[in-house]
Protein backbone atom coordinates (compact mmCIF):
# COMPACT_ATOMS: atom_id res chain seq x y z
CA UNK A 1 0.00 0.00 0.00
CA UNK A 2 3.23 2.63 0.18
CA UNK A 3 4.47 1.68 -2.75
CA UNK A 4 1.71 3.09 -4.70
CA UNK A 5 2.43 7.15 -4.06
CA UNK A 6 6.31 6.12 -5.09
CA UNK A 7 5.06 4.53 -8.17
CA UNK A 8 2.48 7.68 -8.81
CA UNK A 9 5.51 9.94 -8.30
CA UNK A 10 7.83 7.63 -10.39
CA UNK A 11 5.43 7.79 -13.06
CA UNK A 12 4.99 11.79 -12.88
CA UNK A 13 8.55 12.59 -13.18
CA UNK A 14 9.10 10.27 -15.65
CA UNK A 15 5.78 12.10 -17.65
CA UNK A 16 7.54 15.25 -17.13
CA UNK A 17 11.02 14.63 -18.05
CA UNK A 18 10.37 12.85 -21.71
CA UNK A 19 7.07 15.47 -22.91
CA UNK A 20 9.94 18.33 -22.04
CA UNK A 21 13.07 16.55 -24.13
CA UNK A 22 11.27 17.07 -27.92
CA UNK A 23 9.91 20.82 -27.61
CA UNK A 24 13.36 21.94 -26.16
CA UNK A 25 15.07 21.09 -29.10
CA UNK A 26 12.82 22.14 -31.60
CA UNK A 27 11.95 26.09 -29.77
CA UNK A 28 14.63 27.19 -32.03
CA UNK A 29 13.02 25.66 -35.89
CA UNK A 30 9.74 27.03 -34.75
CA UNK A 31 10.88 30.66 -34.75
CA UNK A 32 9.86 32.49 -37.73
CA UNK A 33 12.60 34.59 -39.51
CA UNK A 34 10.33 37.43 -40.75
CA UNK A 35 8.56 37.89 -37.38
CA UNK A 36 11.99 38.68 -35.98
CA UNK A 37 13.57 40.87 -38.35
CA UNK A 38 10.03 42.98 -38.07
CA UNK A 39 10.53 43.03 -34.53
CA UNK A 40 14.08 44.18 -35.35
CA UNK A 41 13.40 47.17 -37.18
CA UNK A 42 10.17 48.36 -35.14
CA UNK A 43 12.69 48.30 -31.84
CA UNK A 44 14.97 50.74 -33.58
CA UNK A 45 11.41 52.99 -34.43
CA UNK A 46 10.23 53.17 -31.07
CA UNK A 47 14.15 53.63 -29.96
CA UNK A 48 13.95 57.15 -32.11
CA UNK A 49 11.04 58.18 -29.59
CA UNK A 50 7.40 59.56 -30.41
CA UNK A 51 6.39 62.20 -32.58
CA UNK A 52 6.20 65.83 -30.81
CA UNK A 53 3.94 68.20 -31.76
CA UNK A 54 4.05 72.16 -31.51
CA UNK A 55 1.04 74.27 -32.18
CA UNK A 56 0.99 78.19 -33.73
CA UNK A 57 -1.52 78.07 -30.56
CA UNK A 58 -4.14 75.55 -29.16
CA UNK A 59 -6.62 78.12 -27.99
CA UNK A 60 -8.40 80.64 -30.37
CA UNK A 61 -11.03 83.37 -29.31
CA UNK A 62 -12.98 84.63 -31.81
CA UNK A 63 -14.86 86.94 -29.74
CA UNK A 64 -18.49 88.17 -30.04
CA UNK A 65 -20.09 86.71 -33.38
CA UNK A 66 -23.71 86.48 -34.58
CA UNK A 67 -25.81 83.50 -34.27
CA UNK A 68 -25.66 81.99 -37.79
CA UNK A 69 -22.00 83.09 -38.69
CA UNK A 70 -19.49 80.41 -39.11
CA UNK A 71 -16.05 80.73 -37.64
CA UNK A 72 -13.60 79.29 -39.29
CA UNK A 73 -9.90 78.69 -37.54
CA UNK A 74 -6.28 77.23 -39.60
CA UNK A 75 -4.38 76.09 -36.61
CA UNK A 76 -0.69 75.46 -37.69
CA UNK A 77 0.93 72.01 -36.91
CA UNK A 78 4.45 71.45 -36.51
CA UNK A 79 5.97 68.29 -36.19
CA UNK A 80 8.94 69.14 -33.41
CA UNK A 81 9.69 65.49 -32.90
CA UNK A 82 12.56 63.30 -34.45
CA UNK A 83 9.57 60.82 -36.18
CA UNK A 84 6.67 61.55 -38.43
CA UNK A 85 3.75 63.15 -36.56
CA UNK A 86 0.47 60.96 -37.53
CA UNK A 87 -2.84 62.46 -37.04
CA UNK A 88 -5.08 59.59 -37.24
CA UNK A 89 -8.81 61.30 -36.48
CA UNK A 90 -9.71 64.93 -34.94
CA UNK A 91 -13.28 64.57 -32.86
CA UNK A 92 -15.10 67.76 -31.88
CA UNK A 93 -17.48 67.65 -28.77
CA UNK A 94 -20.45 68.25 -31.17
CA UNK A 95 -21.63 68.03 -34.46
CA UNK A 96 -22.09 71.89 -35.16
CA UNK A 97 -17.74 71.95 -35.22
CA UNK A 98 -15.91 70.09 -37.51
CA UNK A 99 -12.18 69.54 -38.01
CA UNK A 100 -10.31 68.92 -41.31
CA UNK A 101 -6.82 67.19 -41.01
CA UNK A 102 -3.62 66.03 -42.47
CA UNK A 103 -4.22 62.34 -43.33
CA UNK A 104 -0.57 61.87 -44.42
CA UNK A 105 2.36 62.12 -42.19
CA UNK A 106 3.95 65.09 -41.33
CA UNK A 107 7.71 64.49 -41.31
CA UNK A 108 10.25 65.56 -38.48
CA UNK A 109 10.63 69.82 -38.93
CA UNK A 110 7.50 70.19 -41.38
CA UNK A 111 4.01 72.20 -40.51
CA UNK A 112 0.35 71.18 -41.63
CA UNK A 113 -2.60 72.66 -41.09
CA UNK A 114 -5.80 71.63 -38.82
CA UNK A 115 -8.65 73.40 -40.05
CA UNK A 116 -11.97 73.84 -37.82
CA UNK A 117 -15.34 75.62 -38.36
CA UNK A 118 -18.26 76.42 -35.95
CA UNK A 119 -21.50 76.80 -37.23
CA UNK A 120 -22.93 79.13 -34.22
CA UNK A 121 -26.56 78.66 -35.95
CA UNK A 122 -28.70 77.39 -32.59
CA UNK A 123 -25.80 78.19 -30.31
CA UNK A 124 -25.80 81.20 -28.47
CA UNK A 125 -24.06 83.06 -25.73
CA UNK A 126 -20.70 81.91 -24.67
CA UNK A 127 -19.19 79.07 -26.23
CA UNK A 128 -16.00 76.96 -26.14
CA UNK A 129 -15.51 74.13 -28.79
CA UNK A 130 -12.85 71.14 -28.30
CA UNK A 131 -11.63 69.49 -30.66
CA UNK A 132 -9.03 66.11 -29.62
CA UNK A 133 -6.62 65.39 -32.14
CA UNK A 134 -5.52 60.81 -32.06
CA UNK A 135 -1.49 61.09 -32.61
CA UNK A 136 1.41 59.49 -31.95
CA UNK A 137 2.88 61.36 -29.69
CA UNK A 138 3.80 60.44 -25.97
CA UNK A 139 0.36 61.56 -24.78
CA UNK A 140 -1.80 60.08 -27.58
CA UNK A 141 -3.91 63.07 -28.02
CA UNK A 142 -3.80 66.73 -28.42
CA UNK A 143 -6.70 69.21 -27.91
CA UNK A 144 -7.90 72.78 -29.75
CA UNK A 145 -10.26 75.31 -28.15
CA UNK A 146 -11.95 77.40 -29.78
CA UNK A 147 -14.40 79.70 -27.66
CA UNK A 148 -16.22 83.52 -27.74
CA UNK A 149 -18.93 84.91 -27.68
CA UNK A 150 -22.57 84.21 -29.89
CA UNK A 151 -25.18 87.04 -30.35
CA UNK A 152 -28.42 85.43 -30.16
CA UNK A 153 -31.00 86.54 -33.14
CA UNK A 154 -33.61 89.13 -32.40
CA UNK A 155 -37.26 87.48 -31.84
CA UNK A 156 -39.50 88.81 -34.50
Amino acid sequence: MKKIPYLFILVAIICVTTSCKDSASNASSKINKENLNNAKSRDLEIKKGTASVTFDSNLYDFGTVNEGDIVEKTFKVTNSGKVDLVITNAQATCGCTVPVWPKDPIKPGETGDIQIKFNTAGKPNRQQKTVTLTTNTESGKELLTIKGSVTPKTKK
